[in-house]
């Protein structure tokens, strides 16, 4: 088993897993260590788990709760799987309210995990603005939504719909430093989740998606400017990484930070205008 750890801050850690484990290899019993969600991407594996016995295929959902014993076998599939683990701290469990949904052991493929799923693996790869702690976090509340009873409609209240604008104004405010989403809820005075939830809500974005659009709206002015290099803007604009700046910007204007620039003004002036409708 092959495990590389890809994030791990404040709660919430996620590893990629890859087992090249197949028929002829001995299952042996672990034990889980953390409330986890093992999405898996590719392959197959079967898993025993407190009397039951479940086929895991590519999308479905191994469900972790600490102490919990489990044993992994692959009678089926010859190349092993893989697996994103979003692994979460008890306090976090607690706040979602659906403690009782983590003796699941497995669940199969579900059309609202699969695309939480996979914007986790994009996530993953950089090939989205989401952050990963912000996808574990939403894999988490779709996966308590599937297994809880139908329940009406959730509202957000007046005060979090304001304290969710009023982290946005801040969040634009301070886009070029170094912010998280654990020190932005701790400024609105909530916890990660019910801050995300709420700011996801209210303004159809996650926070870190917003702290992106902020940052590329700042970067299309400064290129615009002409008066500095681009690894000068990519860092001034909070970007840690050139690389990332120029993929993500591309991303998002459908041209590089160099073709923006030497765009003729007008073509210039309608991509900073998407930006900033997008912020």
């Amino acid at each position: 088993m092959n495990a590389a750890r890809l994030f791990s801050y404040s709660g919430i850690s996620v590893v990629d897993y890859r087992c090249t484990l197949g028929p002829e290899d001995r299952p042996f019993p672990e034990v889980h260590r953390d409330f986890s969600l093992s999405y898996v991407r590719k392959g197959s594996f079967g898993c025993r788990t407190n009397g039951r016995t479940f086929e895991l295929v590519a999308g479905a959902i191994l469900v972790g709760q600490p102490g919990n014993e489990y044993t992994c076998s692959h009678q089926h599939h010859l190349c092993g799987d893989e697996c994103l683990s979003f692994q979460f701290a008890p306090e976090f469990v607690d706040s979602l309210g659906a403690t009782k949904a983590w003796r699941a052991g497995a669940l199969p493929p579900l059309a609202p995990l699969i695309v939480v799923g996979e914007l986790a693996q994009a996530a993953a790869e950089a090939k989205s603005d989401i952050g990963l702690d912000e996808a574990g976090m939403i894999l988490a509340a779709k996966f308590a939504a599937a297994t809880a009873e139908p329940s009406a409609s959730e509202q957000i209240a007046a005060r979090d719909r304001r304290r969710a604008v009023e982290a946005a104004l801040w969040i634009d405010d301070h886009a070029h430093e170094q912010i998280d989403l654990a020190k932005t809820a701790h400024r609105a005075d909530l916890s990660r989740f019910h801050f995300l939830r709420s700011f996801a809500k209210t303004l159809g974005v996650t926070p870190h998606q917003y702290l992106v659009r902020c940052r590329l709206k700042r970067a299309a002015r400064l290129l615009a400017e002409r008066e500095r290099a681009i690894t000068d803007v990519a860092f001034d604009c909070g970007f840690n990484d050139l690389s990332n700046f120029i993929r993500t910007f591309r991303r998002a204007a459908g041209l590089s930070p160099r073709a923006f620039r030497n765009a003729p003004n007008g073509d210039r002036k309608k991509v900073q205008e998407r930006l900033a409708a997008a912020a």
